[in-house]
């Protein structure tokens, strides 16, 4: 049981990090949008290459995020992301705690 204590507990690390570091490149991401940023740029190809696709989904199955020019789509993603690591990685978490006691 101590091995899939520690997997679980892994995992939950490896999650909640990869939820903060994405959350980073949106935030970075919805302030690139407010300036014209040169679209040749490699980090601003990179930021953009890590949120249009989902930002696009999104956009596309809620067309209610975007409204007079006001694009809400980043910060559903955020809450989004949030509600997953709050509920899921926690979750997960305890359990990983709660296995190895």
């Amino acid at each position: 049981m101590l091995i899939l204590s520690n997997l679980l507990i892994t995992v939950a690390g490896l999650f909640s990090f990869a939820i903060n570091a994405y959350s980073f490149v949106i935030i970075v991401s919805a302030f690139m949008s407010w300036c014209n940023p040169n679209p040749y740029n490699g980090f601003v190809r990179a930021i953009s290459a890590l949120t249009e696709p989902v930002f696009y989904r999104l956009r596309s199955r809620f067309p209610f995020l975007v409204f007079n020019g006001l694009d809400l789509t980043p910060v559903a993603l955020l809450v989004v992301l949030q509600l997953f690591n709050g509920v899921v990685v926690q979750t997960m978490l305890q359990l990983g705690q709660r296995i190895s006691a």
